[in-house]
């Protein structure tokens, strides 16, 4: 039988970028006393129990959820957005999605973004190149948008590097963007683990960046980092009402809802402010002894002044070399190819470790 003429989606993709680090996975795990694997920034603490009776008390819900949250959590998330993160947004301005990384791969798509460039930043995480590439567009690496463009990714602070962009840095990207007439979508899954006093990160939706206006903007958030609860696959969109109506009915038509029972779970996540303040606690604990030790070990530390990695180097060398490295002391980490060609000598150290397992690698490195 002849098989009728496709292209797999897979070939329209890159090698999912974990998949080539068997080799030194299987070398680190030779280690005696075990793996410390800092290499993906999933969390290993465990989910506060008020969410978890949230969720359970929550599980004999059998009808379908509304696609994009209950009129609680819409209310919800625009509480902590505004409470936290110093936004005006109003209950209309919000929906709730199932984990930020399908929102964000989706978006081009859902937003009828096809075959243009999409800009995304100039080291990232890959999902923005991918989502540009099942639009069947061009992602094109850099800070500014391009003729053409009409949706720029921001991430800030930034999945791997860190870095924070500033208000000003910010306020220009929206100016530029409204001349255009394109969509910027600000991921801002690490907004509240900021180390710097001196330059926290800020929202797009800040009215010291829009100017209180949410047209064209889209802030991406998440408490999979914030409240360990990546298994939960909660994320929310919040901004421009129209682009949330817009993405709200393309979402009811693909069946994308987040589960009722998670849905629970969210709203009381948004309303313990507590639970996430002990969560950033912990991740400073372990940054304070994971950030001297690299020092130490003969390697610098770029940006890193938020979120849940170090960026470092080491001596200059290509990123794989010190993945080898690591790995050799049972140490896994990712390389900065990983998320591009501009960070072929770096690599993304993860602070999403037990604490004993970071007191593990802080000692291998000595």
């Amino acid at each position: 039988m002849t098989s009728l003429p496709r292209t797999p989606l897979a070939q329209r993709l890159p090698e999912f970028p974990w998949d080539s680090l068997a080799d030194v996975s299987a070398s680190a795990h030779a280690h005696p006393d075990g793996i410390v694997d800092l290499s993906i920034g999933t969390p290993v603490d465990d989910v506060a129990p008020g969410i978890q009776l949230a969720l359970a008390e929550a599980a004999a819900a059998s009808g379908y959820p509304p696609t994009t949250g209950t009129p609680a959590l819409h209310a919800a998330i625009a509480g902590w957005l505004n409470r936290r993160h110093g936004t005006d947004v109003t209950a209309e301005e919000t929906m709730a999605v199932v984990g930020t990384k399908e929102a964000i791969a989706l978006l081009p798509t859902l937003l009828g973004i096809s075959g243009a460039p999409v800009v995304i930043p100039e080291i990232a995480y890959p999902t923005y190149e991918v989502a540009a590439l099942l639009a069947g567009g061009t992602p094109v690496r850099g800070e500014a948008l391009v003729d053409g463009a009409p949706l720029i990714f921001l991430n800030s602070p930034s999945n791997p590097t860190g870095r924070v962009l500033g208000i000003d840095q910010l306020r220009a990207v929206v100016a530029d963007a409204r001349e255009r007439g394109a969509i910027v979508a600000s991921d801002e899954c690490y907004i509240g683990l900021g180390w710097d006093d001196e330059k926290p990160p800020v929202s797009i939706l800040d009215e010291r960046v829009c100017g209180g206006d949410h047209t064209g903007l889209l802030a991406i958030h998440s408490l999979s980092k914030s409240s360990n609860m990546a298994s939960y696959r909660a994320g929310m969109i919040a901004g421009d009402a129209a682009l949330i109506a817009e993405l709200t009915q393309a979402r009811k038509h693909l069946g994308l809802m987040v589960p009722g029972p998670i849905q629970a779970a969210m709203l009381h996540a948004l309303a313990d402010d507590g639970q996430e303040e002990l969560q950033k606690l912990r991740y400073a604990r372990r940054r304070a002894v994971l950030l001297p030790a690299l020092l130490r070990a003969g390697f610098s530390v770029d940006h890193s002044e938020a979120g849940l990695y170090l960026w470092a180097s080491r001596g200059g060398e290509n990123g794989r070399d010190t993945v080898a490295w690591l790995a050799e002391r049972g140490i896994l980490v990712a390389p900065g190819e990983f998320y591009g060609p501009g960070a072929v000598n770096h690599v993304r150290v993860s602070l999403t470790a037990s604490d004993e397992r970071i007191d593990a690698a802080a000692a291998r490195l000595a």
